[in-house]
């Protein structure tokens, strides 16, 4: 099982005169990197917030956005009364130093200025927050589930690349007895430009072509290969999604091709090392992506 990091969930609920709305949505990210939008009036609430969604969400870029809305109309607003006086005798006095004629519309200026209106905010009740709660764990586990899905259709794509690196694996096989004989014949050839055939020693010619064909033997990588691969699939069914733990074998997958693709020496063979390098850019770009 693997989930992306991309992900979306919304929920709603309704607390008496109030409608809650909750909003959580991510994008990869090789951290977690939380980014909270709340009412003033439920600020003092945040590190709880933050505290539950990285209980459920690891890692990514993750927007959460709660929304509380007046079925009523917006609560009732008062007119500091005080504030908007010492505001009107300051405009007054500079309008006076520097002969500027007032409008009639000074009174609505001020009243938008800062603190000049308060609304009345009832307090914040024990089963009021218990319902944002609520509503914060519906988004979160219609998010996790949007995860679930987005990781499957990652799984197959990269179940995909990975059947085709295993697929050439075995097409290099095709190519490995006609590679040892044209390795043999291009070293007789290059020998025999130097030193005249009845001057070489068969045996200790084939001694030698034995030594430095077994330093070009390609079956330890093959063999490694094909458990790196197989190690994937079974780490990718795992109940636990392990972005990070995927990343490493696909190092180990990436280091085995180079091996094989530097000791191949032969010009189909290296051919297939490009595919291979190919499926596997294309799974390091998904992974990218995975929790």
């Amino acid at each position: 099982m693997i989930k992306s990091m991309t992900g979306f969930g919304r929920a709603s609920a309704t607390f008496q005169d109030k409608t809650i709305d909750v909003e959580i949505q991510s994008v990869n990210g090789k951290q977690l990197d939380m980014s909270l939008r709340l009412p003033n009036h439920y600020r003092d609430k945040e590190l709880e917030v933050r505290n539950l969604i990285s209980q459920k969400i690891e890692r990514g870029k993750v927007l959460f956005t709660l929304t509380v809305s007046k079925n009523n109309g917006s609560a009732p607003l008062n007119i500091n009364d005080s504030i908007v006086d010492d505001y009107l005798k300051k405009i007054k006095t500079l309008s006076e130093k520097y002969h500027i004629q007032l409008s009639d519309y000074i009174l609505s200026t001020i009243l938008r200025l800062p603190e000049s209106l308060s609304s009345e905010e009832s307090i914040l009740s024990d089963e009021e927050w218990q319902c944002i709660l609520n509503c914060i764990n519906d988004a979160l586990n219609e998010y996790d589930n949007f995860r679930l899905k987005e990781g499957e259709i990652l799984a197959k794509d990269i179940e995909k690349h990975i059947g085709l690196i295993m697929n050439f694996i075995n097409k290099v096989e095709k190519f490995e007895k006609g590679r040892i004989d044209k390795i043999r014949e291009r070293i007789r050839n290059n020998l025999n430009e130097f030193i005249p055939e009845h001057s070489i020693d068969k045996d200790r010619f084939e001694q030698e072509i034995i030594y430095f064909l077994e330093r070009l033997d390609i079956t330890e990588e093959k063999v490694r290969l094909r458990s790196h691969c197989s190690y994937f699939i079974d780490t990718m069914n795992e109940d636990i999604s392990n972005g990070r733990k995927l990343s490493f074998i696909t190092q180990e997958i990436g280091r085995e091709i180079n091996t094989l693709g530097s000791k191949a020496n032969d010009a189909d063979i290296q051919k297939i090392v490009v595919l291979m390098k190919d499926e596997l850019e294309k799974i390091k770009e998904q992974i990218l992506n995975i929790v």
